[in-house]
């Protein structure tokens, strides 16, 4: 039983399905390879949609094809679509090259910016840097003063250097994470202070990540229904297959209503990050449920003897701890409390 293609959200259109089957065959050749998930991040960027124009499903699917097929492949192109959108939402053209955005907040002295003629300079390391090593240029939070504002920063300078060896993950193993030290490097910045968290495109990427932990674990599922299908399975097996199509299902229907909300202007503010939260939540439970039920069903042979599926594993699990679990679901709390529930 083959692997479908595309993973849809939402009803894509014929061109839209053509598009995403060429973008899967374009990962599956990428695949596991930095330079060339960066040289289709590259190639793609400038022609898929951006969310909020009437085609954010599609690109949802896109990042849930692609990640279906290799999470390395996703983890290159995530960041720099959403770097694209958010110089578009700055009204700011991008210059050409592989981007990045880097705005996790890390142990320590936080990275600082400080005005230097018309622009900034920035001192201090900023951690969880992905690919900071490889890129051209990434967007860069740091403080100025008590508030948190964005940067464009070229990466190639010599006032930003990726930190070696601190990269240890067992998964996403090619994609360094590591810090960045910046030492007086050169920054642009875009927007105000406070303007990247306070956009609404900040709640709609954070949505995206959420398509790719649903295409990394449409990629777990398939191995079980490969699995099922290659012998008469048990009725374990049919359980965990069956419970398994329906967390998906439930993801993939948010995530079609999240789409449709952002392109209906109807996620903006509060109810932005609540819905955020909401798909996140959600997606990832599915995503881990998919991981441990997977692990049930096929036992320990996929995991020893197949690179692909056990690299799948690993790579999905570190993926999904961009949700924070317990203090994102305190965090959706507090915002019930704040401005109420709806719909309940």
């Amino acid at each position: 039983m083959p692997d479908r293609g595309a993973v849809l959200i939402g009803e894509p259109t014929d061109d839209d399905l053509e598009e995403l089957d060429d973008l899967v065959d374009r990962a599956r050749e990428a695949a596991t390879d930095v330079p060339a998930a960066l040289d289709l991040a590259r190639a793609v960027g400038t022609q898929l949609p951006t969310p909020g124009s009437g085609r954010t499903a599609h690109l949802w699917s896109a990042l849930a094809s692609v990640a279906a097929i290799d999470l390395t492949v996703a983890r290159a192109l995530e960041p720099h679509l959403d770097a694209l959108a958010i110089l578009g939402q700055a009204g700011r053209s991008a210059p050409s090259g592989t981007w990045g955005v880097f705005a996790a907040e890390g142990p320590g002295e936080p990275l600082r910016a400080e005005p230097a003629g018309e622009g900034h300079v920035l001192h201090g390391r900023k951690h969880w840097c992905s690919l900071g090593g490889v890129l051209d240029r990434a967007l860069v939070s740091a403080w100025v003063g008590e508030e948190r504002q964005l940067f464009a920063v070229d990466l190639t300078q010599p006032g930003a250097t990726a930190v070696p060896g601190t990269w240890v993950g067992r998964g996403l193993t090619e994609v360094d994470s590591g810090p960045v030290d910046f030492v007086g490097a050169t920054a642009e910045a875009v927007g105000g202070p406070g303007w990247y968290l306070e956009r609404p495109g900040f709640a709609w990427g954070g949505i995206g990540v959420a398509a790719v932990w649903f295409g990394g674990a449409v990629g777990v599922a398939r191995r079980m229904l490969r699995a099922a299908g290659s012998r008469l399975p048990d009725q374990v097996a049919l359980v965990h297959l069956g419970a398994v199509d329906a967390a998906l299902h439930a993801a993939g229907c948010v995530l079609a209503r999240a789409a449709e909300d952002v392109d209906a202007d109807r996620l903006s503010g509060a109810d932005g990050w609540r819905a955020a939260l909401r798909v996140r939540e959600v997606v990832a439970l599915a995503a881990e449920d998919v991981l441990t039920r997977a692990a049930h069903a096929l036992g320990p042979g996929p995991l020893a003897t197949e690179e692909d599926h056990a690299r799948r594993v690993a790579d999905l699990g570190l993926y999904l701890r961009q949700w924070h679990a317990e203090r994102d679901q305190a965090a959706l709390g507090t915002e019930l409390l704040r401005h109420g529930a709806r719909g309940w």
